[in-house]
């Protein structure tokens, strides 16, 4: 009996090894694949179970050409993930009594305080604000700074003073009324917990928080230190170009400044974990990680975005550096959970993709996965195909580009393929990856005017924007002078700062957008008009301006030579703008 017992036992253990090996195969196979379409030069991943790291690995390079292999000590920068983990250094300083999350942080503000206005009139300015992003502070993200350039100071930051890139940061709506992403919040906050610990703020986050949840490759040192720059990959745009000096510094470092590997991210999240359920020792305590989980304005806490409830309840934050991508996902309960580092610029399904299949595998409760709806294949000819590829208004400020291939239809983002739709009729197109369907729309002309999508119980209308660029005769110039107009408010968006502030013919909301600068206009050289698409009647809407026509033109920089579309409001003024590769 004792050596049947025993047999069981070893055959059980080689079971579990042999599904464990199988199911890392499938993974890593599904991995190298979706990187091989993608074009992507690096990944490192880890996973979380049972509170334990279980998978650690990298894939690819740290540079696109380069030998160098990614490792999971290769270290990536986290961009907004910072977001989460500076939440929390500055929730150690509230459970020690030392900030509220409640009070007036001009209270608490020495170096710097924030201006006084209108909107601050019944209601101040707090840390639980800033940690929600609903202190109704301006300026969403950063570009950050070229190495080898002049970076400004943390004041200068907060005032929008030269060398700074971005805007003033400032309150421009009552605080708590609404919702709205701010990296400006974040980087009053790193003001704050400088000013209360007189502490240099890379010094004080490893000391609260590095050190304690032994995330020992991380640092929010800017720039990096010559040690650490030697394991680190480069960063790469989204059409796979490299970032001059392999990437940028980012004095705001509470909000985009943290240098991590997956590993010490993975263990961050379970120091949360940890916290949560109470443990001894834990990097806050429980009350203080209730409150940090607690879903407040557009479901998100003190520091990360919240879905589920219970035992399903997810903590989650995503992060984009100049030429870097991260998303973190773990349960507060479970102990479950998985941390993706990305050396490049990705707009696709990608890392969405990889995190469903390590949901599959690894059988997390509640998280939403699609099985594509199985129909027999429709021949559809090439002309019909050609006729709904072009690009859509998905939701505002979000286009989905449709390009035609081997009897398929694929959305695109950065020139790469992304997701394949496969038809059920002339009209009506399936996805090759989850239960979604398009069906597309046309006018009495027969002309395509978007389609319908639908998804589960989710159901929308999507409008065309237009055909692509290369399926276009360029048109004569109708417009010269407001061609001209353009090509002014390309080159301030490019320079961002002033330039934006002061150029004439944009909306309000692409100045809002556009103040950082965009390096995808810098270096241009001429705009060439291609044609014109009416768009008044589509219903779209970009920056909080509302698109009667769009533009697009040959866009020749120091660097390629591509398209820009230009979507403008009834009035001719310009609200955003697209730069696009066909």
């Amino acid at each position: 009996m004792r050596r049947l017992l025993h047999n069981i036992l070893a055959l059980s253990v080689v079971l579990l090894i042999v599904s464990a090996e199988a199911r890392a195969d499938k993974l890593d196979e599904f991995i190298r694949e979706q990187m091989r379409k993608r074009h992507l030069p690096g990944l490192s991943l880890v996973i979380i179970q049972d509170g334990k790291i279980v998978k650690a690995k990298g894939y690819g390079v740290t540079k696109k050409g380069g030998k160098i292999p990614v490792t999971p000590s290769t270290l990536f920068q986290a961009g907004s993930i910072s977001k989460p983990v500076a939440a929390v250094g500055a929730l150690r300083l509230v459970d020690r009594g030392r900030l509220s999350l409640d009070e007036d942080v001009n209270t608490k503000l020495v170096t710097w305080k924030v201006p006084e206005n209108e909107y601050m009139k019944e209601k101040k300015v707090t840390l639980r604000g800033l940690l929600s992003h609903t202190a109704g502070l301006t300026v969403h993200g950063f570009p950050g700074y070229e190495v080898g350039g002049t970076v400004p100071t943390l004041a200068q930051i907060l005032d929008g003073e030269k060398p700074t890139n971005t805007a003033a940061i400032r309150v421009d709506v009552a605080p708590g009324s609404r919702w709205s992403y701010s990296g400006g919040g974040y980087t009053v906050m790193q003001q704050l917990v400088l000013d209360v610990t007189g502490r240099a703020y890379p010094l004080y986050m490893g000391e609260a928080v590095l050190e304690p949840l032994g995330m020992n490759e991380s640092t929010f040192e800017q720039p990096l230190p010559g040690a650490k720059a030697k394991v680190t990959a480069t960063g790469h745009y989204q059409d796979r170009s490299l970032v001059k000096g392999r990437w940028h510094i980012y004095p705001e470092m509470a909000a985009a400044g943290l240098w991590a590997t997956p590993s010490d991210l993975a263990r961050f999240a379970i120091g949360v974990q940890h916290a949560y359920a109470g443990k001894p020792g834990a990097i806050l305590s429980r009350q203080m990680t209730l409150e940090m989980l607690t879903k407040l304005k557009n479901n998100y806490g003190l520091g990360v975005g919240l879905d589920g409830e219970g035992r399903t309840l997810r903590f989650a934050h995503g992060g984009r550096d100049e030429g870097f991508d991260a998303m973190m996902m773990a349960y507060a309960e479970t102990g479950q959970g998985a941390v993706i580092m990305i050396n490049a610029n990705d707009n696709s399904r990608m890392v969405s993709r990889i995190l469903s299949l390590i949901a599959c595998e690894y059988s997390w409760p509640d998280y939403p996965t699609s099985v594509p709806t199985k129909r027999p294949v429709a021949n559809v000819d090439a002309k019909t195909l050609d006729a709904y590829a072009g690009r859509y208004e998905f939701a505002n400020n979000q286009m989905l580009t449709i390009a035609a291939g081997k009897g398929r239809l694929f959305t695109h983002e950065g020139g790469f393929e992304d997701e394949e739709f496969v038809p059920e009729s002339v009209t009506s197109f399936l996805s090759a990856e989850r239960d979604a369907q398009i069906t597309f729309t046309k006018n009495a002309s027969g002309e395509v005017t978007g389609f319908v999508w639908k998804r589960g119980t989710e159901e929308k209308r999507v409008p065309r924007i237009g055909p692509l660029a290369r399926s276009i005769k360029p048109q004569p110039d109708p417009n010269p002078i407001l061609s001209r107009a353009v090509e002014a408010a390309l080159s301030a968006f490019a320079e961002g700062g002033k330039s934006v502030e002061e150029v004439p013919g944009v909306t309000p909301g692409a100045r809002k957008q556009f103040g950082r600068g965009t390096p995808a206009l810098a270096g241009m050289k001429s705009l060439s008009f291609v044609a014109e698409y009416d768009v008044q009647q589509q219903g779209i809407e970009r920056h909080e301006g509302k698109v009667g026509r769009v533009l697009y033109y040959k866009l020749v920089t120091d660097k390629a030579v591509r398209y820009v579309l230009i979507h403008l409001t009834a009035e001719g003024l310009v609200t955003d703008y697209d730069v696009v590769d066909d």
